[in-house]
């Protein structure tokens, strides 16, 4: 059941997920972006009709991404696929016609873009009537341009500003940090925790009072669950006059090759975002190994994790605030800590203090080829699928974790092997819920299979206005 929009004044992104929050229900959300504006406006449908409470999602196109929107207008005009829907380019009119009855208070959408300059996505989302989107500084920066740091965190500054203007008008515009889900993975939670803490500071300061902080699920669901609670503890604490919430991403690296390794996974992510208290998941779907997902693929998604959530909340003495399962301390609080508190240190502007922070090597991405990162920092990976720091180095966390470096990955076979932890043990995982006998694979049901290639081609709606030539192509994430 929908929060009711009705009950409370607040209105936006970030209430409708505190509603959800307090009614005890997980908010669910794909990652969704097509180029045509009436499959556009399906998918949005499709989405708010899902079993399960659901925000929309607008992924825009890399084109877009990059500023190059000289080449999303060509492409448009040449019936070129463009792998998102190119806000800046489609009149405002056809953006506002896609929205028009699908997104309002019962249910936002948000627009997704992986932009390290991100000024004209936030004027083209203003313009057609939205005000969520994500990112940020680093996060957008380093893993995905060659933009240098400093440039990337003027723009920042300029597109926060931005959005936050329209608060002037009685908007509550939101903004997600995307600092939590640096590479997808094989970076240390607290790393991740530290950037996404930082990149919410970036953003109050510059005059956001609705953001999310994000945290992409790992290897290990009792590391995970200890991160995102060390996570949800140092925003109540240094984001105390901000609404906020935890938003987990379900795995973002080499995916399960199986439907039901997949399904597997994606079903953990739901039950993780339950016992550490996120109160919003981003889903994969069973065919994010293959090809971009259907958007039945992803409406299954959606309610595939809504009921795993509800199942986990209805697990007698387990409840979202309670305890993690082990109750350890394994460290990443005091390295979290420790790596917040360097770089806040190094300036009273978060913007500033990120940009020495990089070039001091007290932030270090591990695998990052960015040239502001320093490129030190080194991971291990646990036989149970912890990750811990091989080489920390001039990060100021060395010792504050326990039992200190681990050996380091080593070569390109061990790197492969660490990258597809996740997908060897949830195929292993299905597998083996299915395994009856030798001939098991042969008698397997859909779940031991990999999704078909997408044929189908989804029922359409009553469209809006069309004013542009577009290809007719589904297509998927940027991030």
């Amino acid at each position: 059941m929908r929060p009711d929009a009705t009950v409370a004044l607040a209105s936006g992104f970030g209430a409708f997920v505190a509603r959800a929050r307090a009614a005890g229900t997980l908010v669910v959300q794909p990652r969704m972006g097509m180029a045509d504006p009436l499959r556009m406006r399906d998918g949005l449908r499709a989405t708010r009709d899902a079993d399960a409470v659901t925000v929309g999602t607008v992924t825009l196109d890399s084109y877009t991404r990059t500023g190059d929107l000289e080449a999303a207008r060509r492409a448009l005009a040449d019936g070129v696929g463009l792998n998102g829907y190119p806000i800046a380019t489609h009149p405002a009119d056809t953006t506002r016609a896609v929205l028009r009855g699908v997104a309002g208070a019962r249910f936002p959408v948000q627009v997704r873009h992986g932009s390290a300059m991100p000024e004209h996505i936030v004027r083209a989302l203003l313009a057609v009537g939205l005000d969520a989107t994500e990112g940020g500084p680093v996060s957008y920066c380093l893993p995905y341009s060659r933009t240098p740091l400093r440039e990337a965190v003027a723009a920042w500054q300029r597109g926060c500003e931005l959005l936050a203007s329209t608060r002037e008008h009685g908007a509550e515009p939101h903004l997600e940090t995307f600092g939590g889900c640096l590479m997808g993975q094989l970076c240390p939670p607290s790393l991740l925790i530290a950037v996404s803490v930082l990149e919410a500071l970036f953003f109050r300061q510059h005059g956001l009072t609705s953001v999310s902080l994000s945290y992409a699920q790992q290897a290990d669901p009792r590391q995970d669950e200890e991160a995102l609670t060390v996570l949800g503890r140092l925003a109540a604490e240094l984001l105390p006059d901000v609404d906020h919430h935890v938003v987990l991403y379900a795995y973002m690296g080499v995916f399960p090759r199986s439907a039901g390794g997949a399904r597997l996974l994606l079903e953990d992510a739901a039950r993780l975002a339950v016992r550490a208290g996120a109160a919003r998941l981003i889903v994969k779907t069973v065919a994010e190994a293959h090809r971009i997902p259907t958007v039945g693929e992803n409406v299954r998604a959606l309610e595939t994790a809504a009921a795993a959530a509800a199942e986990e909340r209805a697990r007698p003495a387990r409840t979202a605030a309670g305890p993690a399962p082990h109750g350890a301390d394994t460290g990443i609080e005091a390295e979290a800590r420790a790596l917040i508190g360097a770089v806040l240190e190094l300036d009273a502007d978060v913007g500033r203090a990120l940009v020495r922070a990089f070039a001091a090597g007290y932030l270090d991405v591990p695998y990052c080829l960015h040239p502001d990162n320093a490129g030190r920092a080194r991971t291990s990976l646990a036989p149970d699928g912890r990750l811990l720091w091989s080489s920390v180095g001039s990060m100021p966390i060395a010792g504050l974790a326990d039992g200190g470096p681990r050996p380091p990955i080593l070569g390109s076979a061990g790197l492969i092997s660490a990258l597809s932890h996740v997908q060897r043990t949830y195929d292993d995982r299905a597998a083996e819920a299915y395994a009856v006998g030798p001939s098991a694979a042969a008698r397997a049901p859909e779940a031991l299979r990999a999704p078909p290639p997408s044929t189908a081609v989804p029922p359409r709606t009553p469209v809006p206005p069309r004013t542009t030539s577009t290809p007719r192509r589904e297509l998927g994430p940027t991030t």
